[in-house]
């Protein structure tokens, strides 16, 4: 069997390892930016008081990559040796089925240092290499001055495997799409439309400009969750080809295939443009068959593939109590990225009828990094012959009991003409909370109050709401 020579891989490694040469010095690019989640990524990859190897996830183009070289300029500039550090992009056709240990013993023999001293050694996308969870475990054992660190954008499948294989030996450490609150910064607009205060162990925001931030809401659902789009005018202005095509023919055609075996890929892509078509509506297993010939075993394991690329996020329902259903027959599926949606079709604007569906899905996206997110639901029950239904339930897992719950609008009516109309909202809140206790809606531009049946329901522009839920979940606060 022919091999590929030593020196064509060694040849690879000088190039995206430049800081072997010791005049490297890091590149400055005025419009790279940091993601809000670089400080606490960085301090646990680079905790050497645990042997641990860290394990970034997220989905493809959300500065994942980026993150690892800048987190390599910064150990550089804090002192330590460009010769003990190792960058290697495991889908390089060049390092196919290699074994991570030769890549490491390449290292060696190419940079002479000494392997017993502290080193840092990165594998990107890691997912392409087969049973890399047993090689990376081992490894772990095998080098305790060693900090290795991995990524990959199948999330799930790797969080799994690492869960499994990994116990004790591996931490996770989740990348979402930018947050609101990062896409204003990454726009340097964030001081101009944000202030903020102090409010016991969180923070409080306003704004001086609501038709101004509503835009860049929009701008942010069309584009916004895309680091490369915000600070790229050319990528701006075309993210369908830019960035709906990645998604399609990198993930779909190509990861989703070879990690998993699918062979109908058509069927696949065409479930997953429905799904993004509709993100945020309640869907069936039942209806999806129906409507696409394709058998519900099929379809599971689709949107389990579809949730493990970090494509889709899968919501379930609880009833008029809070409480959840032992099958989930019927759920809401989610983007986890908002602006996937204008990326695969077209972007949407202010009167679009789309609108409150992709506003509920930018809110849901700012709580992907928390772990308040495995608790978040949605509500539906019938009352009589009628459907009620809450957008966001919290639901306190100890005590199984609802903490809170609100519903995304993007309207002033419900706040300044008809609360109502909120019936689904007021009749959980009568079930569930204590009186006075308020339940929330977004409203478009207003805050206000309203009483309604004995419900207090307070009222808050959903764009600032976006905000806020993203900063502080980014910054390690309750939102």
């Amino acid at each position: 069997m022919l091999e590929i020579s030593k020196s064509d891989v060694l040849r690879s490694f000088r190039r995206d390892n430049p800081w072997w040469d010791e005049a490297f010095s890091a590149p400055k690019d005025p419009r790279e930016k940091k993601r809000a989640y670089f400080e606490p990524f960085a301090g646990l990859a680079l905790d050497w008081s645990v042997r641990r190897s860290t394990i970034l996830m997220g989905p493809r183009r959300v500065g994942k990559t980026v993150m690892l070289r800048q987190l390599i300029e910064q150990a550089i500039s804090d002192g330590f040796s460009g010769k003990n550090i190792l960058f290697v992009s495991i889908d390089t056709p060049l390092y196919s089925g290699m074994p991570l240990l030769r890549l490491i013993e390449l290292f060696e023999e190419e940079t002479a240092h000494n392997p017993s001293e502290r080193r840092i050694i990165v594998f990107d996308e890691i997912q392409y290499l087969k049973n890399w969870e047993v090689h990376l475990k081992v490894l772990t054992d095998q080098y305790p001055n060693t900090r290795f660190i991995a990524s990959g954008s199948a999330a799930a499948a790797l969080r799994l495997k690492s869960e499994e294989s990994g116990a004790g030996r591996f931490t996770d450490f989740f990348l979402p799409p930018l947050t609101f609150a990062e896409f204003l910064a990454f726009s340097e607009i964030e001081d101009d439309l944000i202030t903020s205060a102090a409010l016991g162990s969180t923070l409080r925001f306003a704004t001086p400009d609501i038709a101004k931030l509503n835009q860049e809401f929009i701008n942010y659902l069309n584009f916004g969750g895309y680091p490369e789009a915000v600070l790229n005018e050319t990528i701006k202005a075309n993210v369908q080809r830019f960035l709906g095509r990645d998604i399609i023919d990198k993930v779909l055609l190509r990861d989703l295939p070879s990690l998993y075996g699918i062979q109908d890929i058509q069927e696949l892509n065409r479930l997953f443009t429905t799904l993004a078509y509709h993100t945020g509506q309640e869907i069936s297993l039942d209806g999806l068959a129906q409507s696409s010939g394709v058998a519900k075993n099929t379809i599971t394991k689709y949107l389990d593939y579809l949730e493990a690329a970090f494509l889709i996020v899968r919501v379930r329902r609880v009833d008029d109590t809070g409480k959840t259903f032992k099958r989930m027959r019927n759920f809401k599926v989610y983007l986890t990225n908002p602006s996937m949606r204008a990326a695969l079709f077209s972007q949407i604007s202010d009167g679009d009828e789309a609108m409150g569906a992709m506003a509920e899905t930018a809110i849901f996206s700012q709580w992907f990094h928390s772990d308040t997110m495995k608790n978040l639901h949605y509500a539906r029950w019938k009352k009589g012959k009628k459907d009620l239904e809450v957008d966001i339930v919290r639901v306190d897992p100890a005590r199984l009991k609802s903490t809170w719950a609100y519903e995304i609008k993007w309207s002033d009516r419900y706040a300044l003409d008809q609360p109502g109309e909120l019936s689904g909202l007021v009749e959980f809140a009568k079930r569930n909370f204590e009186k006075g206790f308020p339940a929330g809606a977004t409203s478009k531009t207003v805050y206000a109050e309203s009483e309604v049946d004995g419900v207090l329901v307070r009222h808050f522009p959903c764009s600032l709401h976006c905000y806020q839920v993203g900063k502080n979940v980014a910054e390690g606060r309750a939102p």
